[in-house]
């Protein structure tokens, strides 16, 4: 099946993400990634994500595919290493500077040829592969057939866009936001003039004649499987977590179910986001001015789906983490507990364990409050906690008084109340008659009273 790659621009889209059932996630942190304007993850951020994500059988792709300056190569190094120590799955990369740099700062880090490398024939994809990139980002202008041709002979994996945004431009390559606004869209500032109204040697009336339609492949998946495209990205860095939510579970629902999306969910995709509705125009080989759209003004926000979707991601944990543990108790030794899930494991130690025999002492010194002596078992009354010994007087007393007890006496009470036998396997192993067992019980018990009475203790009669 195709790994549904799903985008990440800031925390709570990472949770949806996962949440709502993708197989890998691609974000950013630091300045060289080509959705600058997101809220990018700091480097803790980003750790942490990394290990929400591997515990859960996610893939992390870093995204550092924009141009480049040489004065900006030592700061890509420093990030590679980062990304290597962090523990990403690959990097996507759209500069053969880059590329140079990533064999000698990370060399273990796979590469992923970005979309902005504009790999649109089999022979470019066939030279990535050959330079070492492991998978290769085809340009969302292709047709369906051009997919087909160089997913048949390509050694790289093959990744395709098949839902989200397209630009006035090829792949990305777009120079008219740096032009007009001083914002390279190349280097991850894009201000998307394209969506704006313009006119044809007269003034804007009203038309967007730049504006293309999103993409929307979700009917094509199983061709797509079936051609032998690795990946379906769905792209959205800059879109809320809710829509994530919503794109990322369809789709998801789609390929498990291996079908195309009912009339609802189509709605659905529509009313998360679309300019005037979706266009296939690119993959089909269709081109044209129905490929082009705006969205319209003051549009409502789908206040009923969105909370579906922020309900599912929220509260419910779709995808749990298998833990396995293991607690290590040894006489003399600390407690020792360990966790693992998945490549992480975590071990805390607690303190030596008491020794059992000691128990029913420790408990019936640790108190100067009543002490009841019952037929079956020594209690404290009251509540809260066990307190340490008040004094080293309690635990002396209690053994003068039984050091005044006859041998089998004292045997006896020590077997009920230190190792908590019953009495009659107490009686049976000392070859000791029950009800004897019983007297003899009662008469250690009434001289601990006693001694515990004459010492100012308050002592129960059960």
């Amino acid at each position: 099946m195709a790994e549904l790659l799903s985008p990440a621009g800031g925390w709570d889209s990472l949770v949806a993400a996962v949440q709502s059932g993708a197989d890998a996630v691609y974000m950013g942190f630091g300045a060289y990634n080509a959705r600058r304007s997101a809220k990018n993850f700091t480097e803790e951020e980003f750790s942490q994500a990394v290990r929400y994500c591997h515990l859960r059988g996610v893939r992390v792709y870093l995204t550092l595919n924009t141009l480049l300056t040489d004065r900006e190569l030592s700061g890509a190094a420093e990030l590679l290493h980062k990304a290597s120590r962090l523990g990403v799955d690959a990097v996507l990369i759209q500069d053969w500077g880059v590329w140079q740099l990533a064999r000698q700062a990370a060399p273990e880090l796979p590469l992923h040829a970005s979309t902005q490398m504009s790999l649109h024939t089999l022979g470019g994809a066939r030279r990535a592969a050959e330079l070492g990139l492991t998978r290769v980002v085809l340009a969302r202008e292709l047709s369906r057939r051009d997919i087909a041709a160089i997913c048949r002979d390509c050694p790289a994996e093959v990744e395709v866009f098949a839902h989200g945004a397209l630009c006035m431009c090829y792949s990305g390559q777009c120079a008219l936001s740096a032009v007009i606004g001083g914002r390279s869209g190349n280097r991850g500032t894009c201000a998307q003039p394209c969506r704006l109204p313009y006119g044809v040697n007269a003034p804007a009336a009203g038309g967007h004649p730049l504006s293309l339609k999103d993409a929307n492949l979700s009917p094509y998946l199983q061709e797509l499987e079936d051609m032998g495209v690795a990946c379906l990205k769905l792209e959205g860095r800059m879109k809320r977590p809710e829509y994530v939510a919503v794109i990322t579970s369809i789709y998801r629902r789609l390929l498990d179910e291996k079908r195309r999306p009912t009339r609802e969910e189509q709605r659905q995709l529509e009313l998360a986001f679309s300019r005037s509705g979706f266009t296939d125009g690119y993959y089909l080989g269709q081109k044209g001015p129905q490929m082009f759209g705006t969205r319209p003004e003051n549009l409502p926000e789908p206040k009923e789906l969105f909370a579906e979707a922020r309900t599912l991601y929220e509260k419910e944990d779709r995808r749990t983490v298998a833990v396995d543990m293991d607690c290590v108790c040894r006489a003399g030794e600390p407690v020792r507990l360990t966790v693992r899930a998945g490549d992480q494991r975590a071990e805390v130690t607690g303190p030596v364990p008491e020794t059992a025999r000691n128990r029913a002492l420790n408990l019936l010194r640790s108190r100067r409050e009543t002490v009841p002596l019952a037929e079956d078992v020594l209690i404290l009354s009251g509540d809260g906690p066990q307190q340490e010994l008040e004094s080293r007087e309690a635990a002396s007393l209690v053994r003068a008084a039984l050091s005044t007890l006859e041998r089998e006496d004292r045997e006896l009470f020590v077997r009920r109340y230190y190792y908590g036998q019953t009495v009659a396997r107490a009686a049976e192993e000392m070859g000791m008659n029950l009800s004897t067992a019983k007297s003899r019980l009662r008469r250690g018990r009434e001289r601990l009273k006693e001694a515990l009475r004459k010492a100012g203790y308050d002592v129960e009669e059960n």
